[in-house]
């Protein structure tokens, strides 16, 4: 195995600190959004969405994929997608579906997570679909912001949004199928084993 697929249980590492400061932006983005300081927000939401990358593809190249990364990093991103949708709803830049079709599948992981660690297991590793779906909604968010201002960048931004906006649901949506399957088998695996004890 390559040392840079090697997972460590290191916590001080560039990535986790990024994926910290994603974190921390959460605030800074609620408090903008609210008080209607849409550019600066829309820098946050920017550099949120270069931020999600940015640590993935630096993980990968220094060799610091982490545990605590692997945990921080989808943790950052699902606050800051739930923060920015209620944010955005809340300033009718999005509508209201959208916040429920998105919490609706966070809603299903997590009583899948919560089976799973009933049964002793942790949570299950980024599907590169999951992964894929997050971008595209931290990308179609600033967008649709920028929609809000109207005129021709308005125009454009919204059409470019949406198309990002409906490619998140979708892979989001997908990923949440192919968790909930991986879930299933570790869950028939566990039944199977405990059957063969018994016997």
């Amino acid at each position: 195995m390559a040392e840079r697929d090697v997972v460590s249980d290191r916590v001080l590492t560039v990535p986790n600190v990024i994926s910290l400061v994603r974190l921390l932006m959460v605030p800074v983005f609620a408090v903008l959004i609210a008080q209607g300081h849409d550019g600066w927000a829309l820098v946050v939401l920017a550099a949120s969405g270069a931020s999600d990358w940015l640590d993935g593809v630096l993980a990968r190249r220094l060799g610091q994929v982490s545990r605590l990364g692997q945990v921080l990093d989808p943790a950052a991103d699902r606050l800051f997608i739930l923060v920015t949708l209620l944010g955005l709803a809340a300033r009718h830049v999005v509508p209201w579906w959208l916040v429920a079709v998105l919490l609706a599948r966070e809603a299903m992981l997590l009583v899948m997570l919560m089976v799973l660690a009933r049964h002793g297991y942790g949570p299950l590793h980024v599907h590169l679909a999951g992964k894929a779906g997050t971008f595209a909604l931290l990308y179609a968010f600033p967008l649709l912001l920028l929609a809000h201002w109207g005129g021709i960048t308005g125009d454009l931004a919204s059409v470019l949004g949406w198309a990002c906006a409906w490619w998140g649901i979708a892979l989001y949506w997908f990923a949440g199928g192919l968790y909930v399957r991986q879930a299933r088998h570790l869950l028939g695996r566990a039944d199977a084993g405990a059957r063969t004890v018994a016997a």
